[in-house]
């Protein structure tokens, strides 16, 4: 066998092709879009087009990739090679803070820190843009993934169409303050703030009438049966004229008025929420912090640690005496409780609501937060929706040259695919799955110590 038959089968050499065919994908998925007449216009656009090279000078687009391949090349073979020396050089940084963060008082002072730099950091950002972007895409999709958290995360079970227990919410806020043209409840026109505990019964109530007669099912089986729940809440919602205003949003056809902001009224205290977005900001990071609060308590109870068992092996956990409907139920009604004060706070910033803003993309996008910051991890999920949102939201506003809004999902797909191949627990995992897995990689472990929640 000839030196350049080695040298091609090299595992340089297959790492080096890999990166150029990832890269010449990429560049053909985002180049010029094609066209019937010239089937081959997009093609030799996604290569051929000039491009600006990191703002350096002008040159053709596979040249950029070009760089980009070489640059992915370099850092896969510097990880493959000192990955495991800088491994260790993070984990000895990071002892330190860990071991303080295990006494509770330590962990007391960082929430409250935490909690005052959301409080002022409003005014840390004053564009108008960024601040509507903290309330509409940042706060309610961090509320979306933490309930989303709780069914995928705690208990185990894929859910495509938690997307339904949003709309629900939304449009029970519509219902309570008679924006829709099905007329109020009693003919009363309620302030938003008593929208929301109606929400949150209505979605507990439908994710208990779905979860009963359909969690019986596992895997594939119960992900169909949720996607085809989101869909039908979509498709009611898009053609009920007479009760949600069908495709024409909560405003229907009769134009009639749009969903109140919040106000409060009582005795001397007068305040009413406007468009501008601060006031919802702060709303919303209250409900964010008794979400967090109550996930937590929840996770380390009980009902909690049934969860748990019923995600790693449901026959063993039925085996001991829990009772894996019931918990399962209890997930679905939980999970969409936070859901559901996420389509209250839509539709009160928003005033009107659309079907079009519940699809089966929203759903998607929620499961890539969790999956992305961490199953099972209340901070993980977090972190997530921040970080995701955030980027989507700045290539919407600034997209950098040769960016397609259209392109934007296929990116969350590749971070997600990376994601799963260099940090399979998620970018914050949470201390249970990062010891369920360390344990299942060493071979140890037992079910006994998934139910007590005792650590090895």
């Amino acid at each position: 066998m000839s030196r350049v038959t080695l040298a091609l089968r090299s595992p340089a050499s297959r790492r080096l092709g890999t990166s150029l065919a990832t890269m010449a994908i990429v560049a053909l998925m985002t180049g010029p879009s094609g066209s019937a007449t010239q089937p081959t216009v997009g093609p030799t656009g996604s290569f051929g087009e000039h491009v600006s090279i990191f703002g350096l000078f002008p040159g053709p687009r596979w040249l950029l990739f070009f760089l980009f391949a070489l640059v992915m090349w370099g850092i896969w073979s510097f990880w493959l090679r000192r990955g495991t020396s800088l491994r260790s050089a993070a984990s000895t940084l990071t002892t330190p803070p860990k071991r303080a963060f295990a006494h509770r008082p330590v962990r007391w002072v960082f929430y409250v820190v935490l909690i005052g730099v959301g409080v002022i950091f409003p005014h840390l950002i004053t564009s108008q843009y960024w601040q509507s972007v903290m309330v509409e895409q940042i706060a309610v999709f961090v509320l979306l993934a933490l309930g989303l958290n709780v069914v995928v995360g705690f208990a185990g079970l894929l859910d495509l169409g938690f997307v339904a227990f949003y709309a629900i919410g939304a449009y029970s806020t519509a219902w309570v303050t008679g924006s829709l043209p099905t007329p109020a409840p009693f003919g009363i026109h309620l302030n938003p703030f008593f929208a929301i505990p109606v929400a949150i019964a209505l979605v507990m109530v439908a994710g208990v009438l779905l979860g009963t007669p359909t969690l019986r099912l596992r895997g594939d089986y119960l992900a169909i049966v949720t996607l085809g729940f989101g869909e039908i809440i979509t498709i009611f919602a898009n053609n009920l004229y007479g009760i949600t205003g069908g495709s024409y949003g909560s405003g229907g056809v009769t134009g009639r008025h749009g969903i109140p902001h919040f106000s409060i009224n009582l005795g001397p205290i007068h305040y009413r929420w406007t468009l501008n977005p601060v006031p919802y900001y702060y709303l919303v990071l209250v409900f964010v912090v008794i979400f967090i609060l109550a996930f937590s308590l929840l996770e380390h109870s009980r009902v909690g640690r049934a969860w748990t068992a019923i995600r790693e092996d449901e026959v063993a956990a039925e085996s001991v005496g829990i009772n894996p409907l019931k918990y399962k139920v209890m997930a679905f009604a939980i999970g969409a409780a936070s859901a559901g004060f996420a389509g209250v706070m839509t539709a009160a910033q928003s005033i009107f609501i659309f079907p079009a803003t519940f699809t089966l993309q929203v759903s998607i996008n929620i499961l890539a937060l969790v999956i992305f910051g961490g199953m099972g991890s209340i901070a993980g999920v977090a972190v997530g929706a921040m970080v995701i949102q955030t980027g989507s939201m700045y290539l919407l506003h600034s997209p950098p040259a040769g960016y397609q809004p259209a392109d934007l999902y296929m990116y969350l797909g590749a971070l997600l695919m990376v994601t799963m191949i260099f940090r399979p627990m998620g970018l914050i995992p949470s201390r249970r799955r990062r010891r369920e897995i360390v344990l299942t990689e060493a071979g140890e472990g037992h079910m006994n110590e998934v139910l007590s929640g005792e650590s090895p």
